[in-house]
């Protein structure tokens, strides 16, 4: 059998144990050793000799392959980012964005939505985990949301509609991983998320207005704060601000040289808010359970990537991508429409996927494809001056698969922010969830049309560091 017979028929295998269950860590790594093992050992041939010398070599591979990728230092940023957030929560930095944004936005109609959203948005400036913003505010904005009469459903949707906004908005610890994959700056997409990541905010705070306004008894107003109160919330919600700004200016300082790479800017940022968390009064107990929650969710990333590298390898090996590639260029349709067609693919296929795992599994394949297609055919005359180059083209599909993979986590029956917000309430059920979340899926699908259609909403950040 031919290497790419072997390449689908391990591919579709893989997929059918995602289908049934198994998770992607396992199911990608066993695909890629078998695959692997097959590609030796084609023929079938019984010789033990044979046999064990593609077995040797396969298990070398198997465990050689991730070590050496999970080594790099790019991708310490990951439990960094992710511990900024749970000290955040602990230095009650999420109350203080929450009270603030409440004070100064909940008087407009689905004004303590339209809060919960901006909070989210704030918070996920120094945390990089959607699952992370989505337990937090679960705890924080639901509560204050029901005690005014809020549709629950509606409540649990807007929380975890708002935790995505952490996949996008820098530190963003799916960011980081793209950039590793496919080998460009993590600095410059960190950067091509901020203005995605704000815009999505006010795309879904349009969305919960309008919603209020036709549906009277959804999300009613809260009023009675005086310019006093209003004034008075903003200086404990200003560290969060500070912290991003400190990251922002030690990875890039436009006033000169750039004062250390964005591993040593999470680390910084990560030391600041610890400050911040004693300051505030953390205990022993409270700080273990953040470095506990941070090593949790550090290792489930880090598993995913341990078995898809081995997948990826064995990709390589078969020339997947290559033909694959091919295949996508010499399809009669224009670029854009094929692009299009790739995103609605990460739709269907992250309903039966978590992102993380989705990307990784997908981009060894997809990313060689779209950036054969590239060559100005994605370009709108009001965006040349971007200049769509090859690193500007990956930074820009970078944002669009990110984007994706956040509409992914709230889609069923996978989306992840809405068990997390689930398990969270014991008053809520995950159907409750996916009922809330239902008009934030028409919110993302305009603001992805928009990314598509204007690429300088995306790259006029990154254009500004050259």
């Amino acid at each position: 059998m031919d290497p790419i017979s072997i390449g689908l028929w391990t591919t579709g295998g893989m997929l059918v144990l995602v289908f049934i269950g198994m998770r992607v860590a396992f199911a990608a790594g066993l695909a890629g050793f078998v695959g692997l093992f097959w590609l030796r050992w084609n023929g079938f041939d019984y010789d033990p000799a044979k046999f064990g010398k593609a077995l040797t070599i396969s298990v070398k591979i198997a465990g050689q392959v991730p070590h050496s990728k999970i080594a790099a230092q790019a991708l310490s940023l990951i439990p960094t980012f992710i511990l900024i957030g749970y000290l955040a929560y602990y230095a009650k930095l999420t109350t203080a964005l929450f009270e603030a944004a409440k004070r100064w936005i909940a008087w407009v109609p689905g004004g303590l939505a339209v809060s919960t959203v901006f909070a989210t948005a704030g918070f996920a400036a120094v945390s990089g985990a959607s699952v992370a913003t989505a337990a937090v505010f679960a705890r924080i904005a639901i509560p204050e949301m029901l005690k005014i009469g809020y549709n629950k459903q509606f409540a649990a949707g807007v929380v975890a509609a708002g935790g995505t906004l952490a996949s996008l908005i820098p530190p963003s610890a799916i960011l980081v991983i793209y950039a590793i994959i496919v080998e460009q700056d993590v600095g410059k997409l960190l950067l091509a998320g901020f203005i995605p990541g704000a815009f999505s905010a006010l795309v879904y705070a349009g969305l919960i207005i309008g919603i209020a306004v036709i549906f009277k008894n959804v999300g009613p107003p809260v009023t009675g704060f005086t310019w006093r109160e209003r004034f008075a919330a903003l200086p404990p919600a200003l560290p969060i601000v500070a912290v991003v700004v400190i990251i922002i200016f030690f990875v890039y300082n436009p006033f000169g040289d750039a004062w250390g790479t964005p591993t040593e800017g999470g680390a910084v940022g990560a030391f600041i808010v610890f400050l911040m968390a004693l300051y505030r009064g953390m205990r022993w107990a409270q700080l273990k359970d953040a470095l506990l929650e941070t090593a949790k969710l550090t290792v489930m990333i880090f598993s995913i990537i341990w078995g898809v590298l081995i997948y990826v390898r064995f990709l390589g090996f078969a020339d997947l991508p290559g033909v694959f590639s091919d295949w996508i260029t010499s399809l009669d349709m224009a670029p854009l429409l094929i692009l299009i067609c790739i995103l609605l693919a990460y739709a269907v296929l992250g309903m039966f996927m978590d992102a993380i795992g989705m990307l990784l599994l997908t981009l060894p394949v997809v990313y060689p494809a779209v950036m054969a297609l590239n060559g100005g055919e994605f370009v709108t005359a009001a965006d040349s001056a971007f200049g769509m180059n090859g690193t500007m083209c990956a930074i820009w599909f970078g944002i669009l698969v990110v984007k994706m993979a956040e509409f992914c986590l709230i889609t069923p029956p996978i989306g992840l922010n809405c068990f997390v917000v689930a398990g969270v309430r014991d008053d809520l059920t995950v159907q409750d969830v996916f009922k809330g979340v239902t008009p934030f899926f028409l919110a993302d699908g305009v603001t992805i049309a928009l990314l598509v259609a204007f690429p300088g909403i995306v790259l006029w950040l990154p254009s500004l560091v050259g």
